[in-house]
């Protein structure tokens, strides 16, 4: 078995604050529905992503000989883990502004998981893991960088902080899991092209549902109001889907080239969770 990129190896441990989504509004982030429900849209797919992001590392679990790697790998888990359980306590709250957030899940997981998933074989899909991880890793660093979510709702704030933290403590070790045991550069592409694919549409058909749903859009929206979430979102775009592909398909790529753990400690530390 091949020998894993060692790098920055550090302990990962799984936390679970509480959180309280009971006074949560509707347009929780700028108070508008457009920027909500597109946040709302990438929310809604976390939990059944994370759980597809176990099952593809633990897949691999008896082939990983790196005795560091596997504890890595047993922190993933608690951590993906307890990520899923808090964003569906909030889908609690969208329930209750009327979203059919039910329907939508159904229809979410029986295309990307009994169909799809079902469909892949288990190197893709632990292809199609790294590189969606690499995805949720730039998108924490922008969140602690752009500080976007300090227009939150306190209560979404803190949940979407707590998970950019881990996600970037976590970032290189389902990265390892396919080195150690398929390090083929055209494995490595085949999972981008599959997993940026399907991260976009779903995102995109989740926020668009959303809106359909929301009666209070686009009553609520002004135009420079659409203009502005328009101009952020092709700028995050920009960022995070060309730059993070472009970084990524790179030969040399590591998710530990960027080191952004300080980061994550640094909220850690202020929310007393380090």
């Amino acid at each position: 078995m091949q020998t894993t990129d060692v790098r920055t190896r550090k302990a990962i441990t799984p936390r679970m604050p509480k959180f309280v989504f009971d006074a949560v509004p509707k347009h929780w982030l700028f108070k508008s529905p457009l920027a909500s429900a597109v946040a709302n849209g990438v929310n809604l797919l976390f939990p059944a992503g994370e759980r597809f992001f176990i099952r593809s590392v633990q897949h691999y679990m008896d082939s990983i000989d790196d005795a560091e790697l596997k504890q890595q790998i047993k922190g993933f888990f608690g951590q993906e883990g307890r990520h899923a359980g808090a964003h569906e306590k909030y889908f609690d709250r969208m329930r209750q502004h009327g979203f059919d957030v039910d329907g939508l899940l159904k229809t979410y997981e029986h295309l990307a998981f009994d169909i799809i998933e079902k469909a892949s074989p288990p190197i893709l899909r632990l292809s199609v893991t790294v590189a969606l991880e690499h995805f949720t890793a730039i998108m924490a660093e922008k969140a602690f960088t752009d500080r976007v979510l300090d227009n939150a709702d306190p209560a979404m704030r803190d949940l979407l902080y707590w998970h950019a933290s881990e996600e970037i403590e976590h970032k290189a070790v389902a990265f390892d899991v396919l080195k150690a045991v398929d390090p083929r550069y055209s494995v490595r592409f085949a999972g981008m092209l599959l997993g940026s694919t399907l991260l976009g549409a779903f995102w995109c058909w989740a926020t668009v549902r959303l809106l359909r749903e929301d009666t209070d859009f686009p009553s609520k929206s002004s135009a420079s109001d659409v203009t502005q979430i328009a101009a952020e979102r092709i700028d995050f775009i920009r960022k995070v889907f060309v730059g993070g592909i472009w970084d990524y398909l790179r030969p040399t790529f590591h998710p530990n080239d960027k080191d952004t753990s300080k980061l994550a400690e640094t909220y850690l530390a202020s929310a007393g969770l380090a």
